[in-house]
Order: structure tokens, then C-alpha cells, then sequence
């Protein structure tokens, strides 16, 4: 897949995947302006998270922030070709509410435009510029499936991510995997028996990939690993963890 830059969002140098093919608009570039962000109150009584709207001259760009005062990490995540911000097998809410213990803020972020691959890198981007303007230094990014596109070409793109975790990702999109290293980490999750994806997608993606990074298959799981479900949470726990605490200094 050909590629060219983005305009800078925010200050920010960003790079994307543009050419067009079936799911992927390839509208003209319009001027990026400032993102701002509005914040709500919180969505669920007793939970600390509230609702996030972020404002970009191609549009609102929506989601839930769970926050950390004062954190310099942040984990992003963002949904398959439908959008949404629950996750492969509903397990970004989870996991964000467990960030949040080790002092890491968590934003699941939904797109404007759901398997536009241009519009949702774009999305991602403004995400990670808002947190940016928060005080977050250290961003990891988690995508599922479309979203595995979304979160590399994103990761190539932006100075303030370190690590890039996919499950059960597509290709397509996804051709500045090798582009990762050696400044971010890539974490591949797949499930052996996908029958929307198949695992060689990962190995695949894994190959064309440079140090540092993981592979993480579970045997005959599905796409959105269902049958590991608490696996998949405490590995991207752990991974997040590493990347964004333990190396904070780094």
C-alpha cells in the first residue's frame, strides 16, 4: 500500500495509510485544526470515567476517558470495522478500570466514520494529541481486528507511542508494521481458530515486523478470543503495565 503524510494535527507530525481500496476512503486531505476536548460527568455513578468529546475540523471524535490524575501513561483503544469501544469480548472496560490501579489513564475511543481507514487513523491521532495535552508522555495503542490496521499505521505516526498491540488483526492497512521498530513495541494476539481472520494474518504481520515484539496465539479461539478471555485481559494488563510504569523513566 502506498503512503503519504498527513498535515500536522496539533503541533503534532503525523503519517498515514491513504490509498484508497474497498472500506477506505480516499477523500482529499482537509486542514487539521486544534483539538479540543470537552468532558462530561461521569457515565456510571460510583465509576471513575466520564465521557470525552473531542473537537477536530473534520469532526467530533467521541469516547470514555477513565483518567489518573496527574498520569504520564495512557493506554488508547479502539474497536473492528463497526466502531464501538467495548472491545474483543467486551474486555476494554475492564482492563481500563485496572489501568487506572497502576496509575495509567485509559481512553476507549470510538470513530467518526467506522471502516474509513483514513478517517480513523485520524480519529486515533486526535486521541492521542488530546491525552497529550493532559500531561500523557507515554502512550500504548490496542486495536481489534480493522482496528489492527488502525493502531499501526497510527503508531508509526505519532512520537508520544511507544508500544502497539493488536488482536486478531487484519493486513489490509497495515503495511508500516516494519516501521514500529525499534522505538515501539509491537504485541500480536491472535486466536488459532478465527474464522474471520486467520491466524496467519498475525504471523504474517509478526514476519514483516522488527524487534521489539510478541506473538500470542490461543489455540483454536476464536475472533474475539471468547475462549481466553482473562488471558487476553491480564496479558494486555501486563504488557501496558511494562511499557507505560515500569519503563516510565525511559
Amino acid at each position: 500500500m502506498r503512503r503519504r503524510e498527513f498535515l500536522k494535527l496539533g503541533g503534532v507530525g503525523l503519517a498515514g495509510v491513504v490509498l484508497a481500496a474497498p472500506g477506505c476512503d480516499s477523500g482529499a486531505e482537509r486542514e487539521n485544526g486544534r483539538v479540543e476536548t470537552v468532558a462530561s460527568e461521569p457515565e456510571e455513578p460510583g465509576v471513575l470515567q466520564e465521557s470525552l468529546e473531542i473537537s477536530t475540523s473534520r469532526g467530533t471524535v467521541s469516547g470514555v476517558l477513565h483518567p489518573v490524575e496527574e498520569a504520564r501513561g495512557a493506554v488508547v483503544m479502539v474497536g473492528g470495522a463497526r466502531g464501538g469501544i467495548d472491545g474483543p469480548s467486551g474486555v476494554y472496560k475492564e482492563l481500563s478500570t485496572r489501568l487506572q490501579t497502576a496509575d495509567v489513564t485509559a481512553l476507549r475511543l470510538d470513530y467518526r466514520e467506522p471502516n474509513q481507514i483514513e478517517e480513523c487513523v485520524y480519529d486515533l491521532l486526535a486521541g492521542v494529541e488530546a491525552l497529550g495535552q493532559r500531561g500523557v508522555r507515554r502512550v500504548a495503542l490496542v486495536g481489534h481486528s480493522f482496528g489492527g490496521a488502525v493502531v499501526i499505521s497510527a503508531g508509526v505516526a505519532s512520537d508520544l507511542v511507544v508500544g502497539v498491540a493488536t488482536v486478531a488483526s487484519q493486513t489490509f492497512g497495515a503495511d508500516a508494521v516494519g516501521e514500529l521498530a525499534p522505538a515501539k513495541f509491537l504485541l500480536l494476539i491472535h486466536g488459532t481458530g478465527d474464522a474471520v481472520l486467520p491466524y496467519e494474518l498475525a504471523e504474517d504481520l509478526y514476519a514483516r515486523a522488527g524487534e521489539p515484539k510478541e506473538l500470542v496465539l490461543y489455540t483454536e479461539d476464536n475472533h474475539s478470543i471468547d475462549g481466553n478471555r482473562q488471558e487476553m485481559l491480564e496479558k494486555l494488563y501486563s504488557w501496558s503495565r511494562e511499557l507505560l510504569v515500569d519503563n516510565s523513566q525511559l
